[in-house]
């Protein structure tokens, strides 16, 4: 699981659970401040649960875990 906080922005990255890989995402921070849905990894295909965290100041953390 990796954790990035950074100001608001764009595009943000994960490292998925099974292969190690860091992967990049597009942000749609229009879909509200706290989301959650699964992606799967373009490297080996696993599917990862992808969380999306906005803060009051504007700060996006992201994080990954490996689905069940």
């Amino acid at each position: 699981m990796a954790v990035q906080s950074t100001p608001m922005q764009d595009e943000a990255s994960y490292t998925c659970g099974a292969c190690g890989e860091e992967i990049v995402i597009s942000l749609d921070l229009s879909a509200g401040a706290d989301q959650e849905y699964v992606e799967d990894c373009p490297v080996c295909c696993r599917p990862n649960v992808i969380h999306v965290q906005v803060d009051e100041d504007g700060a996006v953390t992201v994080w990954s875990e490996l689905e069940a």
